[in-house]
């Protein structure tokens, strides 16, 4: 390892982190400079990040849900910068770090920086990047609608139980998408572009989606007659369940048209638009990963 030092962008939110807290002095007791920034509105984490890279921190440290995840990596990418990325989940969902491997206790967590980072992909979709699924369709209603309380009590199952609660209220959207020797177009329910593979709360909708393949993988729900069955199937997690209901498709570039909008969920952050030209960016960052993480490829 090079030098050890250390900066932490921490969401507001857990600014009273006493775990967190003792973590950090444990691994300062090791010899690591951790210094630490909280964010309080929108646009903190980029401008943290500038400063960061600014001051010449060599390795960067993302404590937050996969909203914060997303905008400290995108903020690196966009830099063209060699900094290094470790990740803290501290949200309700914690989906990239979850599938990624990435410990949930945060002394193990903060481990991770003794480890040699590791090239990863980031999706783009519009000039815009995501570290792990961009979500359409009913699943985007659901990461949406689903309250803060109810997160708190429930954890990642919140996602679930809004989601049969609001059954009453699907309804599909039409989009046309086109990739590399994949076509297809009609109403769906749901879709996922991944470069990590679970999203809302544990919902693999692109489970061997992997990190460092240069690819991501598409999951389009078409409409069923039986959409109550289909949206079950889809938010029971199983593998097989998943792709038996859906298209899937692994592509480096995927472009889509949806003529009345289509409103999109990237890590947390809204987007809405008629046309989406998708594309993933390999090598787009180093990020300190277990060795065998779920996510990279081999």
């Amino acid at each position: 390892m090079g030098e050890r030092r250390a900066l932490l962008i921490l969401h507001g939110k857990q600014s009273m982190n006493q775990e967190l807290r003792t973590a950090i002095y444990a691994k300062r007791e090791q010899g690591w400079e951790i210094a630490v920034r909280v964010t309080w509105e929108a646009g903190d984490a980029q401008r943290i990040v500038a400063e960061a890279l600014a001051d010449g921190y060599p390795t960067l440290i993302a404590g937050g849900g996969d909203g914060t995840l997303r905008a400290v990596a995108e903020a690196i990418a966009l830099a063209d910068s060699d900094a290094s990325l470790v990740l803290l989940g501290l949200g309700t969902a914690n989906d990239f770090a979850t599938a990624a491997g990435v410990p949930l206790d945060l002394h193990e967590a903060l481990g991770l920086l003794d480890l040699e980072p590791t090239p990863i992909d980031l999706g783009e979709v519009n000039g815009q990047l995501f570290l792990n699924m961009a979500t359409g369709g009913f699943g985007t209603s659901v990461t949406t609608n689903t309250s803060e309380d109810l997160k708190k009590i429930l954890g990642g199952a919140a996602y679930f139980l809004t989601g049969l609660s609001r059954f009453a209220e699907v309804h599909t959207s039409f989009g046309r998408f086109k990739g590399p020797g994949f076509e297809w177009e009609g109403e769906f329910l749901a879709l996922g572009i991944g470069n990590g593979s679970q999203a809302g709360g544990g919902h693999a909708l692109c489970p061997r989606a992997r990190i460092n393949d240069g690819l991501l993988d598409v999951c389009i729900v078409p409409a069923a007659p039986d959409m109550v069955g289909t949206l079950g199937t889809m938010l029971s997690g199983s593998m097989n369940g998943v792709e038996s209901v859906s298209q899937m498709a692994r592509v480096a570039w995927l472009e889509v048209e949806a003529p009345e909008g289509l409103d999109l969920n990237l890590d947390g952050e809204p987007m809405s638009a008629t046309t989406l030209s998708f594309k993933a960016r390999e090598k787009a960052l180093r990020v300190h990963l277990p060795e065998y993480s779920p996510l990279l490829r081999d």
